[in-house]
């Protein structure tokens, strides 16, 4: 297993164990959103702030998976959807694990709705992955959500402590499901997955202070760090944004500490 702990640390901060992740898939799905118009200009910005990694598709690496500055880790995304399809929820595999080697990728990642109609399919083609991560040493991050006709709520404990063991159980080296709105629920998501896990940033929020407080609320549980796109590459200031989010991460700042570096930074 050297690989894969070799390409993990390149993703992990060596010294907390933990990880900020920004995830720029949104243009299969949505569409060149505000802030991933000009993927150069976009991941120079959370570079700066020290990302410890990126996540993309395959085609956008050449558009700017370096930007400027000081390299950083790159997660190819093997997972496609669009907004337009008659099921949104629906994710078909359109990367193959050799071909995020080829990019030069240091770990892979799927998205997998629980509950959809296809969840079989999609569980599927997480077992492939997770076979031929093995194969080829390459981490795996399992975008593990729960939607569909039987969820009431993806954020309830119950759904996302079950989608994360299922990311853990079918192979994945870190699990990503969104925050479920209190430490003491968030604990069960940790307590019940052996493996390392992120959550997600989920929809552009109007507060900087509520992100700095789910971020918090989820590393008081356990979290091994966050993975936010929206509220990060969309924020007035993507590198500030990022750098508040590593400073709680990987140094265990306060919301108070995170919200002084955006307003001190902004004179």
């Amino acid at each position: 297993m050297i690989g894969k702990k070799i390409r993990l640390e390149r993703i992990i901060d060596r010294n907390s164990g933990k990880t900020v992740i920004i995830p720029m898939d949104h243009g299969v799905t949505v569409g060149p959103i505000p802030g991933l118009e000009d993927m150069r200009e976009a991941v120079s910005g959370v570079v700066a702030g020290g990302a410890n990694a990126i996540l993309m598709h395959k085609g956008i690496v050449g558009a700017g998976h370096r930007g400027t500055g000081k390299d950083v880790g790159l997660i190819i995304h093997l997972s496609g959807g669009t907004t337009l399809s008659p099921d949104p929820n629906a994710k078909k595999l359109v990367c193959t694990v050799e071909e995020a080697i080829q990019l030069g990728a240091d770990a892979v990642s799927v998205h997998i709705n629980l509950g959809a109609e296809t969840d079989k399919d999609m569980l599927g083609q997480l077992g492939f992955i997770s076979k031929r991560c093995m194969q080829w040493q390459m981490p795996l991050v399992a975008m593990m959500y729960t939607r569909g006709e039987k969820i009431k709520s993806e954020f309830d404990v119950t759904y996302v402590k079950h989608a994360a063991r299922v990311g853990a159980e079918l192979g994945a080296d870190i699990v990503k499901v969104p925050y479920t709105g209190s430490v003491a629920s968030f604990k069960e998501v940790v307590r019940g997955c052996p493996v390392p896990v992120v959550i997600a940033g989920g929809p552009k929020m109007d507060s900087d202070e509520d992100i700095f407080n789910m971020v918090e609320g989820a590393l008081k549980a356990g979290a091994a760090g966050v993975s936010i796109g929206r509220n990060a590459f969309q924020h007035k200031n993507p590198e500030r944004m990022v750098a508040a989010l590593c400073r709680m991460v990987h140094e265990g700042a306060s919301v108070k500490e995170a919200m002084k570096m955006l307003r001190v930074k902004a004179k």
